[in-house]
């Protein structure tokens, strides 16, 4: 059986100045690929600071490292202040599984329609918690005191972040204040207050 002439055809490394366009990103050539295109010095042990929600996502995906291109997993280290949240979002691409590594974290999913059942807990040190993909989740550090770090895996190189608040009341141009009133039945002038407000990514 002739052996493989490439060690790397399996691989995929993105070619971030590649003009050709497709559902990811084109393949860098396998001879100019290094150690550096699987490599970041990401420092995810040192602190980050928070926004006003209390939270700091710092996501490392195939845009940070071009080898994780087509291999369908990144990594985020989250940072939470003393009654921090994640607010409800979705990864439209991939599930999420997170672990806690200091402090405790209220966490939980929401199932699609018509049952929007929600599964929760409350993880401490050590605990572990899956998002399925798709699936409204967030988490919440309860502790007035202290903040909490978790680290998060999705199965998906390029997951995507959609946040519901930023998306339904602060998308550009704004979606109509009469469908909005309509879908959650309240007066128009609450949903002009909430588009007034300033929707902060929490994803860095």
């Amino acid at each position: 059986m002739a052996s493989d002439p490439s060690p790397l055809q399996d691989f995929c490394v993105a070619d971030m100045h590649s003009p050709v366009r497709v559902n990811g990103f084109a393949c860098l050539n396998p001879m100019e690929v290094n150690a550096d295109h699987f490599f970041k010095a990401a420092k995810l042990d040192t602190p980050r600071k928070t926004n006003k929600v209390g939270s700091n996502v710092t996501l490392i995906n195939v845009m940070q490292i071009p080898g994780l291109n087509t291999l369908g997993i990144s990594i985020a280290r989250i940072d939470y202040a003393p009654l921090g949240l994640n607010p409800p979002h979705t990864h439209p691409r991939a599930t999420e599984i997170l672990t806690v590594l200091e402090g405790t974290l209220y966490v939980g999913f929401v199932t699609s329609n018509p049952n929007n059942t929600l599964f929760s807990k409350v993880l401490n040190k050590g605990d572990v918690f899956v998002f399925p993909q798709g699936l409204i989740h967030f988490q919440f550090n309860p502790n007035p005191h202290q903040p909490a770090v978790a680290i998060a895996a999705l199965s998906s190189q390029n997951p995507g972040a959609i946040t519901i608040a930023n998306a339904v009341f602060g998308s550009k141009p704004p979606i109509s204040d009469e469908v909005l009133a309509k879908a959650f039945q309240v007066e128009k002038g609450t949903i002009d207050w909430l588009q007034a407000q300033f929707w902060e990514n929490n994803h860095y």
